[in-house]
């Protein structure tokens, strides 16, 4: 099978890291996969070192007819079996190539991040009636695609993302290492977070509870992991700052960009996933996969993974007062800490694991291939999505 996987997209992000990761399964399975991605983009050139194949295409606009066409022309010689956009916009692209000459490939849509515009014009109903079947990562995000999108029920279902539980694995990986770069002892607890430092992910509350915390705690570190978002330098800049106000200096760590995530999430011994409104939540999966006791807000796509009391304490968001009690209570109860670090394991291998994430794209895309269509209720005889909001 020949898969056109696409997300034309210049930032770098879950979206972005989503569609590597995918087209990386799809590979180690003996799919053929190419990767539509903006020339010189930070996936571009992560594909490239990563050895996936990529067809560059400029495409920054919501309608370019050249560019339409030379879509057109690079469907036809290539003869894919099916087409999944990882990107919404990626659609005002992909749809007219395929409506200028007939072409009947499958095609799907992973939609990762909400909207706040309805899109129920003539033109989107254009758009979304040629799109097979969306994927919506999250509850939030499908609830979402109702309310804004011309798209119902019929055509909507959730996947939720994946993560690998063998690379994200605390049995084969040395937890002293990242800990011995960073000079932190084996009595000291080192608690952190994972995320792009951009505006809304709990940055400052983060630091506002670490400040808190190291008042009644000797044995604490802080870690932040993750560099600016393109265009944000200046406001990782002021989280910085305020770390610096908050005379964090001596128990906090900016790691910046790091590409042995495994590596460093072995070192924690509690995590935080303190966004504002996230649409689901890969750097938590990651963290849970990695039998870390989580503390999270409790919002949006989070609910679609946290169990509040079983692998994680949810708090309410923005709120740092909530987020360094949660916390404390972690700190003062290494039993519960393992406890949960556990329950997360086995939650995640249940419901989130790369295996069962890929046998499901796997029989989609054998039926849309097959029979050009797939119904809802075909998929979900695949999947039983896991039900635990607290």
């Amino acid at each position: 099978m020949k898969i056109l996987k696409t997300c034309l997209s210049k930032s770098w992000g879950g979206m972005e890291m989503y569609a590597l990761q995918t087209s990386q399964f799809l590979l180690e399975l003996g799919y053929e996969v190419e990767l539509l991605c903006y020339p010189e983009s930070r996936i571009h050139s992560e594909a490239v070192k990563n050895k996936i194949p990529v067809f560059q295409f400029p495409f920054d606009h919501y309608f370019s007819p050249r560019l339409i066409f030379n879509l057109n022309q690079h469907l036809r010689n290539e003869n894919f079996d099916v087409i999944h956009a990882e990107a919404s916009k990626d659609l005002w692209l992909i749809v007219p190539a395929l409506k200028l000459s007939s072409i009947n490939i499958p095609l799907f849509l992973t939609k990762h991040v909400g909207s706040y515009i309805k899109k129920k014009d003539l033109f989107h109903r254009w758009i979304y009636h040629r799109v097979n079947m969306i994927f919506a990562i999250s509850n939030v995000i499908k609830k979402n695609l109702i309310e804004t999108t011309p798209l119902n029920d019929n055509r909507i279902c959730l996947l939720h993302d994946p993560v690998d539980v063998n690379k994200f694995n605390p049995a084969l990986i040395d937890r002293s290492k990242v800990r011995k770069e960073f000079n932190i002892s084996d009595e000291e607890l080192l608690i952190g977070m994972n995320a792009r430092i951009t505006f809304g992910k709990g940055h400052e509350e983060f630091l506002y509870s670490a400040k808190q915390l190291s008042l009644k705690h000797k044995n604490l570190k802080f870690m932040i992991v993750g560099e600016a978002s393109r265009g944000e330098d200046k406001y990782a800049a002021s989280v910085k700052s305020l770390a610096y106000e908050l005379e964090l200096n001596d128990k906090l760590i900016f790691t910046g960009y790091r590409n042995d995530i495994p590596e460093i999430l072995a070192a924690f011994d509690i995590f935080v996933f303190p966004s504002h409104d996230e649409a689901f939540g890969i750097a938590l999966i990651e963290a849970m996969s990695m039998k870390l006791p989580t503390v999270c807000t409790n919002y949006g796509g989070v609910l679609d993974i946290a169990v509040n009391g079983k692998t994680s304490l949810l708090f309410q968001r923005k709120n740092e007062y909530d987020l360094e009690q949660k916390l404390n209570f972690l700190i003062n109860d290494p039993i519960r800490r393992k406890q949960f670090g556990i329950a997360a394991r086995n939650h995640v291998e249940r419901y989130f694991s790369k295996d069962s994430f890929i046998n499901k794209l796997k029989i989609i895309y054998t039926s849309a291939v097959n029979t050009r269509s797939i119904s809802l209720k075909d998929y979900n005889t695949l999947l039983n999505p896991p039900v635990f909001h607290t």
